[in-house]
């Protein structure tokens, strides 16, 4: 569900779903299909999920893997992360995957880009364990999450400052990380997309932003940024995400009916009950 009105601090009750299914490319479906572990869900994350893909971008495929019960009945489990960085069928992929039992408990840590993976709408593969999941994961979702996106957001803006040219996709992401945060915290919905989320934040100076972002190559630089006005807007989004913080009617934690609702869904998953 997304919004463009004006943002309220009120927690939204139904599920933070897309209600847009865009275009997947094909090649995209069967690189998933090549996986090694049969997968609860795959979706793209990154910059086509932030709205700002460069021509020459990456695809970013995200998911959580089902390992066979076999492999996690003993002393170690294995493969609990899949990683696998190449050019497939002409894509250059970055793929990585966790194991559901990983996947979910990084849920309940406050990890905002795992809640956005889930709720990406850039869906390649999904199951009914997945449709099931969004529905749970709505009880993860909690104030503390604030946390992620600070932390997030000042690694990028020490990346953008110390870098000599400075480049267009930290600045990006610093926006895109600061306003989802905000986002997330006044509605309870996650959005990710750094243009529909403009919608509401109305940036004057973020189109053109964006635009450089979707003409250039990944790596192209901004010879004339004006570091101070970046520098006063990045402290200005980040006193609105603490004021967000200080204000949310999110909870702190993710009730005891969330962890149960993961636990037994893990299982049902493990016994092919799903």
């Amino acid at each position: 569900m997304k919004t463009t009105s004006a943002i309220s601090t009120t927690v939204e009750t139904v599920p933070p779903v897309s209600t847009v299914m865009p275009h997947i490319d094909p090649r995209l479906q069967r690189i998933v299909a090549g996986q090694p572990y049969p997968l609860l869900f795959a979706t793209i994350s990154g910059a086509h999920l932030y709205g700002f893909p460069s021509p020459d971008s990456d695809f970013d495929l995200r998911g959580a893997h089902i390992l066979h019960l076999r492999n996690v009945l003993g002393m170690g489990i294995a493969d609990e992360t899949v990683e696998d960085s190449r050019i497939i069928e002409g894509l250059e992929m970055d793929i990585v995957s966790h194991d559901v039992r990983k996947f979910f408990a990084l849920l309940l840590k406050k990890n905002g880009y795992v809640l956005e993976q889930v709720y990406s709408p850039l869906v390649v593969a999904t199951t009914p364990a997945h449709t099931e999941l969004k529905r749970i994961v709505v009880g993860c979702i909690t104030r503390h999450h604030s946390h992620h996106y600070f932390g997030f957001a000042e690694n990028q803006w020490n990346l953008f400052l110390k870098e000599t040219p400075r480049r267009v996709k930290p600045l990006l992401y610093v926006y895109r990380v600061l306003l989802t945060g905000i986002f997330l915290l006044r509605t309870g919905i996650i959005e990710a997309n750094l243009v529909t989320l403009n919608e509401t934040f109305r940036l004057s100076w973020l189109p053109d932003l964006i635009a450089r972002k979707l003409a250039g190559a990944e790596q192209s630089t901004l010879v004339d940024a004006d570091i101070i006005f970046h520098e006063n807007e990045y402290q200005r989004l980040r006193a609105e995400l603490q004021l967000a913080h200080d204000t949310s009617l999110l909870p702190e934690a993710p009730s005891d009916t969330t962890r149960t609702a993961l636990n037994d869904l893990l299982v049902r998953i493990r016994l092919g009950e799903v």
